[in-house]
């Protein structure tokens, strides 16, 4: 769930420290710039290809499934373009940390044919590494590289150099083991979905990096802070004051939030818009919070999200032996994507969660603060009693519901890894009362058991847990039923070389 943030789980999160780099001797400046992506200095995205660092996709293997079993799929993951280096011809594109240089960005065309994206080094100024087993990542929150500081990722699944994997989810179910153990209050390591470009808007003359290199990311927040949207840079009427620096247009598509968590509290969220694929909106269109339009655009940015601290049980997720599913240890999330007539053409008509943990399924927690029958599955009505009980406008209806999530998974979307703490609510929304000037004890308001102060603010979580880190393994999609259960083993396992 993403309350009044025009930045939350899906924004460039991390973003580099450049402190360093003033105290460096000149001629290293450059250098040390191509390190300098997506982090407290804001990246920025191009749409050429530089030769300033080759890009490698760290390779990550997944599993598609039928009642028969499950064959391994060659993957791998790509960094989001908004963390790296723009440069043209070794010159940066973006100055004084929050502005567009006017010599190669003149104006939006100009700049996306002038200024080019490079490689990442993925280990060294990301932490971003594949798992022993090949078949998972992890991701470091904060990375100190030789001359910089990175915090957080943002990753895209891939299944050729080229094309970002496309999940067909309607009538499936997709299955993941994460480890969040290390995430404390104020961080989230997130697994999601959004309905971006097979080849991230390529078009072989304003973008010629592509997925590749990670362009193309749109969410339900429509997000502002995307430097480059379609072949052209966002530098029309760029508010460098802003915190990260935003530009005229934002990019909109559906969302599908599957997994929002740290050790303290997770959600998972549909988040459906009114139209297909990535939109580059305008105005209202945008449904920005600071214009006061938020439920004017054209995807609902509240989504419909099942919480089990915020529906009412305490005690099913948490740290320790005491709750019903320790997030202290990995667990295997499935999620799986109920059809109104069992087919994969059929309205998407339920989104149903349960864990497998210690070799033992868990259901999901029911939504008792709605009363007896609400059910522990997100469905249209569950949706409705939610918006009631909580007294929020029932966004998630006006913009198609669960029939227009599921056209999107239908169409298609593109699997976001990632970890990143909020620079604007300080996570709030996830993990504690929110909103703070609602009493906690109204229902709806309490999300979590974290404390609304500053321990969860950007500052003191990169300074005093820099250590954080999240894991995301063992991916699988597949027919109902067929991805959880004995007989699964890891690719790298003794069994499997």
């Amino acid at each position: 769930l993403k309350l009044a943030t025009e930045r939350d789980p899906s924004a460039p999160f991390g973003h580099l420290a450049l402190a360093e780099l003033a105290m460096a001797p000149p001629s290293l400046r450059l250098q040390m710039l191509a390190a300098l992506a997506g982090a407290s200095a804001p990246a920025t995205v191009a749409q050429q290809v530089g030769s300033q660092q080759a890009e490698v996709h760290p390779e990550m293997w997944m599993q598609e499934c039928t009642a028969s079993g499950c064959d391994w799929q060659k993957g791998s993951v790509v960094l989001d373009a908004n963390w790296r280096w723009i440069n043209k011809d070794g010159k940066n594109c973006y100055m004084n940390d929050d502005t567009w240089d006017p010599a190669t960005c003149s104006d939006p065309l100009s700049c996306a044919q002038n200024c080019a994206v490079d490689g990442a080094d993925y280990a060294g100024t990301y932490g971003i590494s594949t798992n022993s087993f090949k078949d998972g990542i992890d991701l470091k929150f904060v990375t100190k590289g030789a001359y910089s500081t990175n915090y957080g990722s943002r990753l895209y699944v891939m299944d050729s150099e080229d094309t970002y994997k496309m999940f067909r989810l309607k009538n499936r179910e997709f299955t993941f083991t994460a480890d969040v153990s290390n995430l404390p209050c104020g961080l989230n390591g997130a697994v999601y979905f959004v309905e971006m470009d097979q080849r991230g808007d390529w078009d072989g003359s304003g973008n010629t990096a592509g997925a590749k290199y990670g362009t193309g990311y749109c969410d339900a927040q429509c997000p502002h802070d995307i430097k480059f949207i379609k072949g052209e840079a966002n530098s029309m009427n760029w508010n460098s004051t802003n915190v990260p620096p935003i530009g005229h247009f934002g990019s909109c598509c559906a969302e599908m939030d599957i997994w929002e968590a740290n050790s303290r509290a997770t959600a998972y969220t549909p988040h459906p818009c009114n139209k297909p694929g990535l939109t580059k909106c305008e105005g209202t269109e945008c449904g920005d919070n600071a214009k006061g339009e938020r439920y004017l655009g054209m995807c609902d940015k509240d989504g419909c999200d099942f919480n089990s601290y915020r529906m009412g049980d305490t005690s099913f997720y948490g740290q320790g032996a005491g709750y019903k599913i320790d997030s202290s240890k990995p667990v295997t999330v499935v999620t799986q994507f109920l059809t109104h007539d069992g087919t994969d053409t059929g309205d998407l008509s339920e989104v149903r969660r349960f864990y497998v943990q210690d070799g033992a399924v868990v259901e999901n927690s029911e939504a008792t603060i709605l009363g007896p029958g609400a059910g522990n599955s997100i469905t249209d009505d569950f949706c409705s009693k939610q918006k009631s009980k909580f007294g929020d406008l029932n966004d998630f209806a006006a913009k198609g519901a669960l029939r227009e999530m599921g056209a999107a998974l239908e169409r298609g979307m593109v699997l976001v890894l990632s970890l990143w703490d909020d620079t604007d609510v300080s996570m709030l929304w996830l993990d504690a009362a929110y909103p703070t000037n609602e009493p906690p004890r109204k229902p709806g308001v309490l999300r979590g058991p974290c404390p609304s102060d500053a321990t969860s603010e950007p500052k003191y979580l990169r300074s005093t847990v820099p250590d954080s880190h999240a894991a995301f393994s063992q991916i699988k999609v597949g027919e109902i039923g067929s991805t959880y259960g004995s007989g699964s083993g890891r690719r790298l396992a003794p069994a499997y070389v």
